[in-house]
């Protein structure tokens, strides 16, 4: 497939997203060809390591590509984005639980759907021009692809602030939030990657250094009492009443996302504890993608956000007050039959 190349080299299973010129978005093949590849490989004794990286400079994988998902559900059939995200999500699973070492190489923009792919992976390397992010309140969906299961062991309230905002972390805070594991200067990458494949051993990635210091951890204290808080309104009043220019930064940020995805999103990183697996995740954020074209506002963030590019989305609540626990009640409500489910084959 000319967007991802999957191949073995010497010890190492070798996974590379190609899809420079579109930031490595993330496709519903290039999620299946991964899947495939994990399965084939977890068996596979020659295998010793997994090794995911993207070409280019500018994004290990900028997020999902959405186009079809909202042409289709712009025409009434939500079947096609369903089964985009039941199928991506069985493969974020597959990847968090992996028996053998994944590395992955995260360069340059790493959002949404490429959280997926990267993030869950046993060592996560960051470099200098690393920015990660998940930024799906913005377009009126959740922090989604296991985002969830990461956010809520992000130390104290910071989750809550990095889920919400969709604020951009670079190395540091990356590594602080446990998006990440180690940084390495990318002009050593190669170098790293080639001990990987010849041995087939972690051993290499001892090279790590000190990554560069983070920003937010001096907006901790801020970032706990305010996002503390188990409503919406409560947050905001709190940023409001602090009055530096983080909080009204943030505060302004949280007032132009969609105030339904925020106010699920708060509430599913308050029910995904530290106890939580990634499958409770996971299948916490399908109950809300899956009803997310007909009765949230996905389809209309789109459209303000990349079709239509007017960054004026109309959400179906005018404010953050508007939002009742009856429509976070319904949004996340069990889906009986249709409830994400994962494959239980011994290659699992």
């Amino acid at each position: 497939m000319a967007d991802i190349h999957i191949r073995r080299e010497g010890r190492a299973g070798r996974i590379t997203l190609t899809r420079a010129k579109a930031l490595n978005a993330l496709s519903y093949d290039m999620c299946m060809s991964i899947d495939t590849a994990l399965v084939d490989w977890a068996d596979d004794d020659s295998v010793a390591i997994i090794v995911i990286d993207a070409e280019g400079q500018k994004a290990f994988c900028a997020g999902g590509d959405i186009a079809q998902m909202y042409e289709t559900g712009r025409a009434g059939d939500f079947s096609y984005g369903r089964k985009f995200w039941a199928d991506e999500y069985r493969m974020n699973a597959r990847l968090a639980e992996y028996k053998k070492p994944v590395v992955s190489f995260l360069q340059g923009f790493v959002m949404g759907g490429g959280v997926g792919v990267g993030c869950h992976a046993s060592h996560r390397i960051v470099c200098e021009s690393s920015q990660i992010a998940m930024p799906e309140c913005s377009i009126g969906l959740i922090p989604d692809v296991g985002g969830t299961y990461l956010l809520a062991r992000a130390p104290g309230q910071l989750g809550a602030y990095l889920g919400l905002t969709g604020a951009r972390m670079g190395a540091g805070d990356a590594i602080r939030a446990g998006f990440a594991d180690l940084f390495v200067p990318e002009a050593d990458w190669d170098s790293i990657k080639a001990a990987l494949v010849a041995t087939g051993s972690t051993d290499a990635l001892n090279a790590g250094r000190q990554a560069p210091q983070g920003q937010l951890a001096a907006h901790q204290g801020v970032i706990d009492a305010a996002f503390g808080h188990r409503r919406l309104s409560d947050i905001v009043a709190s940023l409001n009443k602090d009055g530096s220019d983080f909080a009204q930064r943030t505060a302004a940020t949280l007032r132009r996302n969609s105030p339904l995805a925020m106010a699920c999103a708060l509430e599913m990183l308050r029910a995904c504890s530290k106890h939580a697996t990634i499958r409770d995740a996971l299948a916490q954020e399908f109950r809300f993608t899956w009803r997310s074209m007909e009765h949230a506002d996905f389809l209309e963030g789109i459209r303000a956000a990349i079709i239509d590019k007017d960054r004026t989305p109309h959400w179906r609540h005018d404010s953050i007050d508007a939002v009742r626990d009856a429509d976070v009640a319904a949004m996340l409500a069990p889906l009986g039959p249709d409830e994400l489910t994962f494959a239980t084959s011994g290659k699992d």
